[in-house]
């Protein structure tokens, strides 16, 4: 079996992305692949695809799907603070562990 790769980020995070066309945007996380450690966020990275008909009636179309972008283009972002930030865990008395945001001190759950 072929390990996983560790990936800083996880689904539904705030990030911004750091480089690439993209560069300053924030969007959301919808989807890891974690074999090519890329990220897929929602309504950004647009590409534009044509799809042929697949029946005689059906028409062809032109829709709009994203693409992923490499997970080192992008970095945890605080909504609260307008900042991208690293991040390190910590545990509470419970030993449950959060990451906390290095620049505001901010938790994310």
């Amino acid at each position: 079996m072929k390990k996983q790769h560790k990936i800083h980020v996880k689904n539904g995070d705030t990030v911004k992305i750091i480089s690439g066309k993209y560069k300053g945007q924030v969007g959301e996380i919808t989807k890891i692949l974690h074999k090519k450690k890329l990220v897929i966020l929602k309504n950004l990275n647009l590409k534009t695809k044509h799809v042929r008909p697949k029946q005689r009636e059906e028409s062809g179309k032109i829709i709009n799907i994203e693409a992923p972008i490499h997970s080192s283009n992008v970095m945890l972002y605080s909504s609260q603070s307008k900042v991208c930030s690293r991040y390190s865990i910590v545990y509470d008395e419970n030993l449950k562990k959060y990451r906390k945001l290095k620049k505001t001190q901010e938790l994310i759950k």
